[in-house]
């Protein structure tokens, strides 16, 4: 299958010119994920770690917070360091302590001698969404030029990204049904996300609106976006809300073999009924659907700075000195810290 794969790609690559290819990727990608999303409907009992996949204000980490009553530390290294947290056992403890120590540093932005709360949630967001940077960056990129340096106008995205279709393709009403269905769709769907994103009107974006365009769920003025999205993806019927049904049959299709529901779908029967539909009509209504998908009742990161402030407050003082925090090293990345040879490769800071 690789070498199959290989050669199509050879040969597509000298087929199509770079902004062609470049779209065929691109759209490739997108078919991918949403063939995943199938996928992992009709596949029967997806994993527990699944059912909450379109919720964003989620868990700094993916470790239990606490596991049977007793603190897992996992958690608060993962928190604190984000993705660095994944290679913690290749360092000794002396050099988790003095590469935690140059951290300090740039999380005390006035340069006072002291973290604060504000600045430990400041660092903790940081880093949590250090991914969504490099993803920009690596978008933007790829689609700006020279002539469009500053900003990518929605004719340049378009042709990149879309270039192979015909202007008679544009109309998802036009293909319902055929395979070029899906394409006029994500594009149908591209254009208003963007139209959102352009917050000045100009119909290109700078790289601040770019990043509402690729994640909607990072800027307020988006969140519309992402409810209108997910609801569109939910709504079968076209009727422009989420019934039962349809919130089960998105995260849920039986095989043929089952012969009683699993449990978790016993429970997110009653997690609609209870407090999914809070007017209990019967269905999720846009508001509803934006409680559900971006809760706004709790602040992890500052939850999460609020709890490392009081496990290495020592004088209790309600902030930490970078003594403090070597002294509890541990709290923070382990004896076992990461490998931030990525990071001081790429920040100053470093």
């Amino acid at each position: 299958h690789f070498v199959f794969y290989f050669l199509l790609y050879r040969v597509v690559e000298n087929i199509l010119n770079l902004n062609l290819f470049r779209a065929f990727i691109v759209i490739m990608f997108k078919l991918l994920v949403t063939c995943l999303m199938i996928t992992n409907i009709v596949a029967g009992v997806p994993k527990p770690d699944d059912i909450n996949s379109r919720v964003f204000d989620k868990e700094l980490s993916d470790q239990e917070h606490f596991i049977k009553s007793h603190h897992n530390p996992a958690y608060d290294h993962e928190a604190f360091l984000g993705e660095e947290a994944k290679t913690f056992d290749q360092l000794t403890p002396e050099e988790s302590s003095r590469r935690l120590g140059l951290i300090v540093h740039k999380i005390d932005k006035d340069n006072d001698g002291f973290v604060t709360q504000e600045e430990l949630k400041d660092w903790i967001r940081y880093t949590q969404q250090r991914y969504i940077r490099d993803d920009v960056e690596r978008q933007w990129q790829s689609y700006s030029t020279d002539e469009t340096e500053d900003k990518i106008p929605w004719e340049t995205y378009k042709k990149m990204v879309y270039g192979f279709m015909e202007e008679k393709d544009y109309d998802p009403k036009v293909h319902d049904g055929d395979d070029n269905y899906s394409y006029a769709v994500m594009l149908k769907r591209d254009r208003r996300r963007w139209t959102v994103a352009d917050q000045d009107g100009d119909d290109a974006l700078t790289k601040e609106e770019f990043t509402g365009f690729l994640h909607p769920e990072e800027r307020e003025h988006m969140k519309d976006v992402v409810v209108l999205e997910t609801l569109e993806d939910i709504d079968k019927d076209g009727d422009g809300k989420i019934s039962l049904i349809e919130y089960i049959g998105d995260l849920y299709k039986p095989d043929d073999n089952e012969e009683e529901e699993p449990e978790w779908v016993k429970n997110e029967r009653q997690q609609f009924s209870t407090y999914r539909d809070k007017n209990q009509d019967g269905f999720m209504d846009n508001e509803e659907v934006k409680s559900w998908i971006i809760p706004e009742d709790f602040d992890h990161a500052d939850a999460e700075a609020r709890h490392l402030i009081y496990e290495a407050d020592s004088d209790g003082d309600d902030k930490l000195t970078k003594e403090e925090i070597l002294s509890k090293y541990d709290i923070f990345v382990g004896s076992q810290a990461t490998d931030f040879g990525e990071a001081l490769a790429r920040h100053d800071e470093f």
